[in-house]
């Protein structure tokens, strides 16, 4: 069965713009922009500004990274600084280069 070109949705919860937010954040993009080039779409939601929000997702640690689709939902807590957790985490596999 081939690789489906699924969009990735990921939805980061942060709580203002505090350090450990915004290097979520940017590790976030950069694994993204590595192993799932145009192929996610990645929403911050800001607790701060929407703290009933944190309930639908089950929210108890910020910064959190919830992946919507594709299933099964998965939630990694932290900054996300350790590469290796957040790319098992999520079920990423880096992508081989056939060309």
């Amino acid at each position: 069965m081939e690789e489906s070109e699924e969009i990735w949705e990921l939805r980061l919860y942060v709580a203002g713009k505090t350090t450990k937010s915004v290097t979520a954040l940017a590790n976030l993009k950069k694994y993204c922009e590595e192993y799932l080039k145009d192929k996610y779409v990645i929403e911050v939601v800001d607790l701060l500004l929407q703290p009933q929000l944190a309930e639908g997702d089950q929210i108890l640690a910020i910064p959190t990274l919830v992946k919507k689709v594709p299933e099964p939902i998965r939630k990694i807590i932290g900054d996300l600084s350790n590469e290796e957790k957040v790319l098992v985490g999520l079920n990423i596999r880096p992508a081989k280069r056939t060309e």
